[in-house]
């Protein structure tokens, strides 16, 4: 078997036969970005071949590397099977991310369904040793006990305590233990995980923690996922499971020890998470999600015990996951929709998650209605050519004068490539200055003049054109494919918008707010929204930001038992709005392609 030493990491592995590189490299715990898990497609897992050889470069790795790459030993590791020692470098390194983990909250009644009560129990003697399980049945008025309710409980004469689920005894605990009473609020995005570790006597939020979703190497989008699934039936369902339930476990212990906290004195975890991560986190099959027609096996809540999907919490813990609507509204948007209020308000609201995928939900006079589009990874800096996550050293802001290009980037590091928010306000100014037309295409660069600031900032090599954001060693540069995956974005996102306008028939003007809400869309500034006609001018002042919306509906249900039942109602209410089947839309998005202000 070859042997691969990565000189970066000083760490050497054995590769299988047969096993492309990056395989390998996942396999034993290296970073590679790899946000189409291998498909050949997104150019990402970049490596350095620095000692012997590889296979000869494919027509596919030529398609996406640069000649200088290439000459430079760089390939790409889910295209190369090693079939000799070598010796790389990874040219990616885990950066830290910014996730966003709080949010807008209404106001409701707390009233968790977790509860304590001090019980009184008896020594057993020989006249009567029932007396302990007598004492501690007749205190809570039943007849019997579930043994296992006993097993971790320290006999003796005095106090213990019942730790109860609404009515249900869920455990025994010695001693008075009801000032330690404590649950975890969830967020699992697709991209994100977020967690809040919570005082359920009194709703404080005691530490909170957060990480990329750990299924980020199995792909970076729920499709890519699903169809990691459908490609590997036989584990692919575990370990898709294992992944996340063990890096939820790592955030609570996290929090715990941040909190001193014992995980043993949390007894409710709330998730919320859109439909395909809730599929995985209960390791349920994802298959009819992603093939027609697109039904999930489950959409109702659930309430498990947190031990049956192994969570680790009290004995008795639970866990309650929100409900959903279908396929592609999950029940973060269902949170997000209650905690906006849009059943309960009289006007015109629209909410909107951008991500990945953009759903949207419209109430008119408390009626919702709601859509999902596929924006494409485009908007969290994947599939972009120098895009990537929103971490340090992500170009978050552009700013195009005739004085030059400024830039902000994150942890004002030297840049490194694009994420999300730079991807937008670099096409917003592009847009502006008049490189880009109305089709989405550069302009040719004879059409400008030598002396035009312009000029040098577009790039030919052959009939290609790309727009310069830094030049030197390391360039970083906007190429028409950048623009085209931006173009397909604000298509899906804006058809999505009028078409429940249109549903509703409600005029543009009609609308009071639009709520932003999610990891993205908080960092998305109204202009660039409207500067790239992701949105139509006319919402521009009135557009809202709402924050991890989803979290907070989690936090919600954690504290209230009648926001869980509100919840479940409100999922039922929702109308769900299949945007391909609906009439005209195929025209209505190939309209929304267009950048209509362009010059």
């Amino acid at each position: 078997m070859p042997d691969i030493f990565i000189t970066n990491e000083g760490k050497r592995i054995q590769c299988d036969p047969g096993k492309d590189l990056l395989q390998v490299l996942l396999a034993n715990g290296v970073f590679v970005d790899n946000p189409c898990n291998g498909k050949g497609s997104c150019g990402k897992c970049k490596i350095r071949l620095l000692q012997g050889q590889l296979p000869a470069v494919s027509e596919t790795e030529k398609k996406l590397l640069k000649k200088e790459e290439m000459a430079a030993g760089v390939r790409l590791a889910c295209l190369v099977v090693p079939e000799e020692d070598i010796e790389i470098e990874t040219l990616q390194t885990e950066r830290k991310h910014e996730i966003l983990t709080a949010g807008y909250m209404p106001d409701f009644r707390m009233n968790p369904g977790i509860s304590k009560k001090v019980l009184q129990i008896e020594k057993p003697t020989l006249e009567n040793p029932s007396a302990y399980e007598d004492s501690l049945c007749h205190a809570l008025g039943r007849e019997d006990l579930d043994w296992r309710l006993l097993q971790h409980l320290d006999t003796g004469e005095g106090k213990v305590t019942g730790v109860f689920n609404g009515t249900d005894l869920i455990g025994i605990e010695t001693g008075d233990t009801t000032a330690l009473i404590y649950g975890v609020a969830v967020d699992i995005g697709t991209t994100t995980v977020v967690t809040a570790l919570i005082d359920l006597k009194t709703g404080d939020e005691l530490a909170s923690a957060s990480m990329l979703n750990p299924q980020k190497k199995f792909g970076l989008d729920v499709l890519t996922r699903i169809s990691y699934s459908l490609e590997n039936p036989a584990d692919s369902r575990k370990e898709l499971q294992q992944t996340i339930v063990e890096g939820l476990n790592s955030l609570i212990e996290d929090m715990c020890s941040k909190a001193a906290v014992s995980r043993q004195n949390i007894y409710e975890i709330s998730i919320a998470a859109n439909c395909t991560m809730m599929h995985f986190l209960l390791g349920i099959d994802t298959a009819p999600i992603g093939r027609s027609p697109y039904a999930p096996v489950f959409v109702k809540a659930k309430n498990i015990m947190a031990r049956d999907i192994g969570l680790q919490g009290a004995t008795g813990a639970r866990v309650y996951c929100l409900p959903s609507v279908s396929s592609y509204i999950g029940g973060d948007i269902v949170a997000g929709a209650y905690v906006c209020q849009l059943e309960k308000s009289r006007e015109n609201l629209l909410f909107i998650d951008i991500g990945t995928n953009g759903e949207i939900v419209l109430a008119k006079n408390g009626r919702l209605m709601s859509c999902s589009c596929a924006a494409g990874p485009a908007l969290e800096g994947m599939n972009i050519s120098c895009g990537m996550r929103a971490a340090v050293g992500a170009i978050e802001d552009v700013a195009i004068t005739d004085g030059g290009i400024e830039l902000k980037v994150i942890g004002d590091e030297a840049p490194a490539g694009l994420c999300g928010s730079g991807i937008l306000a670099v096409v917003k100014e592009l847009l502006r200055i008049g490189l880009v037309k109305k089709n989405g295409s550069f302009i040719k660069k004879e059409e400008l003049e030598k002396t035009d600031y312009r000029y040098p900032l577009l790039r030919v090599d052959g009939k290609k054109r790309e727009f310069i954001l830094k030049d030197g060693q390391e360039p970083l540069g906007i190429t028409q494919g950048d623009i085209r995956q931006v173009q397909l974005a604000k298509g899906a996102i804006l058809s999505g918008f009028h078409a429940l306008l249109r549903q509703a028939e409600l005029h543009i003007n009609q609308l009071d707010k639009v709520m932003i809400a999610g990891q993205f869309g908080a960092h998305l500034p109204a202009d660039s929204l409207v500067g790239t006609e992701i949105l139509p001018a006319e919402v521009k002042d009135k557009i809202h930001y709402v924050g991890n919306s989803s979290k907070t509906g989690a936090y919600m249900a954690l504290m209230s038992v009648e926001v869980k039942q509100e919840l479940e109602a409100l999922a039922k209410q929702m109308d769900y709005m299949e945007l391909g089947a609906s009439a005209g839309y195929e025209r209505l998005f190939a309209q929304c392609l267009q950048f209509e202000k362009a010059r």
